[in-house]
């Protein structure tokens, strides 16, 4: 008989974060998880709320991302 795998139930936290970047949306979702990581444990995912970005003479300057992300709580 297959051994039980134990399940756990998780609660999250979420927080809200803008990432930017001059580059492209991806590295704007990357530079909010990552400056975020350094403060803040047991992030599990991330959902794009909100994507914006400049334009200067017809080209985009610049990408603004709204995230939520989902945090383990601990305890």
């Amino acid at each position: 008989m297959p051994q039980a795998t134990e399940m756990k139930d998780h609660v999250y936290k979420i927080l809200e974060l803008v990432g930017s970047s001059e580059k492209s949306i991806e590295d704007a979702v990357q530079n909010a998880i990552t400056r975020a990581s350094k403060t803040v444990r047991e992030m599990k995912w991330f959902e794009v709320v909100q994507t914006r970005g400049d334009i200067e003479n017809g080209s985009i300057r610049h990408y603004q991302v709204a995230l939520r992300v989902g945090f383990t709580l601990e305890g």
